[in-house]
């Protein structure tokens, strides 16, 4: 199967959700695995991405991919990713190479983002060095929601992430 060549370039599979309301940016690195075969964001069960947001949003947790979109869109935020194509072993953040950024500015251009916040430290090192040049505008470091920062309960998550109900109900 062509996920296991880690020297095939990957291209992401999803397209970034946004519109002209969107106040907040929150970049991943790379889609996972799993979340490349559903050709969306933070489809690996474990991942508690959206868990978090619904908390944050206080909603319910989306089940479908349009619930999801919905969120996101409903709240005024949108979702991307730093990589557009790189080569990655399995989901390991650690093990991109071959970057090919993606267009933030597209996004930027259309929405008034107030803040962009980056899911976890792999996307803030790659969009400082890649991203930040570009847009000249600063990225807020958060916990990663990935299973593999067992470290961080949703509990644990939350406290950190919870900075952005500020942007979220202050509209």
């Amino acid at each position: 199967m062509s996920e296991m060549n880690e020297n095939e370039m990957l291209t992401h599979t999803c397209y970034p959700i946004y519109n002209e309301q969107s106040k907040v940016l929150i970049l991943g690195t790379f889609p996972s695995v799993k979340s490349r075969e559903m050709k969306f964001f933070y489809s690996h069960p474990q991942n508690r991405f959206w868990k978090l947001l619904a908390r944050i949003a206080h909603t319910e947790v989306p089940k479908t991919i349009e619930e999801k979109k919905a969120l996101l869109l409903d709240h005024n935020i949108a979702l991307w990713d730093v990589v557009s194509s790189c080569t990655i072993t399995g989901s390991s953040d650690s093990s991109i190479k071959n970057v090919v950024p993606a267009d933030i500015q597209s996004i930027l251009e259309v929405a008034d983002i107030k803040h962009i916040y980056a899911n976890g430290n792999k996307t803030v090192e790659l969009y400082k060095k890649l991203i930040y040049p570009k847009t000249n505008r600063e990225i807020i470091k958060l916990p990663s929601t990935s299973p593999a920062n067992a470290k961080f309960t949703l509990d644990l998550l939350y406290e950190e992430w919870k900075v952005i109900e500020k942007d979220l109900f202050q509209y």
